[in-house]
């Protein structure tokens, strides 16, 4: 019989000690998917964003990098800022 068969995912994940890094990467992921579609949503270019933001192309690049987790909350403020939202963190 599997033993996994009615366990959860997220149980998997951590027997596997990669639940933290998975969910990072989530997150991640939809973080820069919705700055991508505001940005498209809005016409903006990196560059245009980039200015707005105050920072380089190519830290922009690092945030809208699915992969790249080490962002900082006020690189996310800023990006949230520049494209006229707010930016909402909350614990669950």
């Amino acid at each position: 019989m599997n033993p996994h068969i009615g366990s959860h995912f997220d149980d998997f994940l951590a027997e596997e000690a990669v639940l933290e890094e998975t969910a990072a990467v989530a997150i991640k992921r939809v973080v820069a998917w919705q700055i991508a579609q505001e940005m498209k949503a809005q016409h903006l270019t990196k560059t245009a964003l980039a200015e707005k933001m105050r920072t380089s192309r190519a830290a922009l690049n690092r945030l809208l990098d699915e992969t790249d987790t080490s962002l900082t909350l006020t690189t996310l403020s800023s990006a949230a800022k520049a494209l006229g939202k707010n930016l909402r963190i909350e614990l669950a």
